[in-house]
C-alpha cells in the first residue's frame, strides 16, 4: 500500500460551477478494468490539497482519508473504471480480435473509432461490408467475435510491433457541452460519480471521519469496492454512480429508470443490493429541507459498488446516490450538469447531517 500525507485544506462543502476541463479530462482518460492509472493520476493530484492521507492499495483502489479516524467512518465510493475492450489475437493480415470487458452491447460497436493500448493507437471496428452479407446475415446482430478492431497494419507481424495480447482499447469519444446545460463524452459511469466525489471532499465535515474511494474493476464484478471496504471498516457507506436513463422513445414515463434534468436518483433495489431505509430516509429528508430536486431509481436491474460495501465485515448500512446518464456502456452518454450539481450539493449536506449525530439503523 503506497502513502501520502498532508493537511486538509478547508473549503465549502457545496459545489462551485462544474470544471469542464476537469470533466474532459475525466472522460477523455485511459481508465478500464483492471488499467486505471491514468484516472489514478488525475484524481489524486485534484484530491491531495483537501484530505489528510492518500492511500494506493494492491489492486489500484485510491482511498483517501478526511479527518480522524478514530470518529465515524463514512466511505464514498465511485468507480474509475469503464468498459472496453482487450486484444485477444492478431490475423494474418494484421486485423486483432478482441474480447468484451465489462457489459457492452454488441450492437454499438460496428464502425466506431478505439484508442488502442498504452500508445493509444486509433482503430477502427469493423466488419463485412452490407454488400458482401447474404440476406440471412443482415437480419442478425453481429457477435464481437465476428468483428474485429483495424489499425491499418499491413500484416500478423507489423500488428503485433504495434499492440501486444491484452492490452486494451476504449472507445475514442471527444467530450464537450451539448444542448442546454448537458454534457457528452464516454465513461459518464462512473467518472461523473468521481467528480461528484471530489467536491464532497473539498468540504469540511466535524464529528465523522470522511474516507473518499476512488475504485477499481467495478465494471467486472465490484472488486476494488470489495477489498477497500474491508480496509476502512465504515460504520456507512455511499456509493456514487451515473445510473441508466430511460426517458426516451420505446420507454413509457410510468416505466423509466431514471429521467434526465430530476435531480440525482436515490435507489432503492438493484440485483447487487437493497439500500438501508434509514440513509434512504435521511436522504430524502435532507433533499426536501434544501429543496434540492431527487427522484427514485425506479429499476431494479443492475449494481454498483453498494454490493459488496453493505456485506464487508459484519455488514455496512449502505445506499447509492446517482447522476441520470443517458446511453451508458456505450462509446457516448448524455448526463445533465443541472443533475450532477445536485447531487454533489445533497452529498455535501446528507455528510453534514450524519456529522450531526449519525443515523441508526
Amino acid at each position: 500500500m503506497v502513502a501520502t500525507t498532508g493537511p486538509a485544506t478547508p473549503a465549502a462543502g457545496t459545489a462551485g460551477a462544474p470544471d469542464l476541463d476537469l470533466m474532459r479530462r475525466m472522460s477523455e482518460a485511459f481508465g478500464p478494468s483492471g488499467c486505471e492509472g491514468e484516472v489514478r493520476d488525475i484524481v489524486k493530484a485534484q484530491v491531495a490539497p483537501y484530505v489528510d492521507e492518500i492511500k494506493v492499495d494492491a489492486l489500484g483502489n485510491v482511498i483517501t482519508r478526511k479527518g480522524d479516524s478514530s470518529l465515524p467512518r463514512v466511505m464514498i465510493a465511485a468507480h474509475m473504471d469503464e468498459v472496453a475492450l482487450m486484444i485477444a489475437g492478431h490475423e494474418r493480415n494484421g486485423l486483432l480480435r478482441f474480447k468484451k470487458v465489462g457489459g457492452i452491447d454488441d450492437r454499438l460497436l460496428i464502425s466506431k473509432t478505439v484508442l488502442v493500448g498504452p500508445k493509444k493507437i486509433p482503430g477502427v471496428i469493423g466488419a463485412k461490408a452490407i454488400h458482401l452479407q447474404e440476406t440471412g446475415e443482415r437480419d442478425k446482430v453481429l457477435k464481437y467475435d465476428q468483428i474485429f478492431i483495424d489499425i491499418g497494419a499491413k500484416s500478423k507481424e507489423d500488428a503485433e510491433k504495434l499492440v501486444k495480447l491484452g492490452e486494451y482499447a476504449i472507445f475514442d469519444t471527444k467530450f464537450g457541452p451539448i444542448g442546454k446545460n448537458k454534457i457528452k463524452g464516454k465513461a459518464l459511469d462512473d467518472r461523473i460519480g468521481c467528480l461528484v466525489l471530489m467536491e464532497a471532499l473539498k468540504g469540511t465535515y466535524d464529528g465523522i471521519c470522511v474516507y473518499g474511494v476512488f475504485t477499481v474493476q467495478e465494471e467486472v464484478g465490484l472488486r476494488g469496492a470489495a477489498v477497500s471496504s474491508y480496509s476502512v471498516d465504515p460504520k456507512y457507506g455511499i456509493v456514487l454512480e451515473g445510473t441508466i436513463c430511460s426517458d426516451t422513445p420505446g420507454s413509457e414515463p410510468q416505466g423509466y429508470a431514471t429521467t434526465q434534468g430530476a435531480g440525482p436518483a436515490i435507489s432503492l433495489m438493484d440485483n447487487a443490493s437493497i439500500a438501508s431505509r434509514p440513509l434512504v430516509d435521511a436522504l430524502v429528508r435532507t433533499a426536501k429541507a434544501s429543496d434540492i430536486p431527487y427522484q427514485f431509481r425506479r429499476a431494479a436491474s443492475g449494481g454498483n459498488d453498494a454490493g459488496r460495501i453493505h456485506l464487508s465485515r459484519e455488514g455496512v448500512m449502505a445506499c447509492s446516490l446517482s447522476v441520470p446518464c443517458r446511453y451508458i456502456h456505450a462509446p457516448v452518454a448524455m448526463a445533465s450538469l443541472d443533475d450532477y450539481a445536485n447531487a454533489a450539493k445533497l452529498l455535501g449536506l446528507f455528510l453534514k447531517e450524519i456529522a450531526k449525530g449519525g443515523i441508526s439503523a
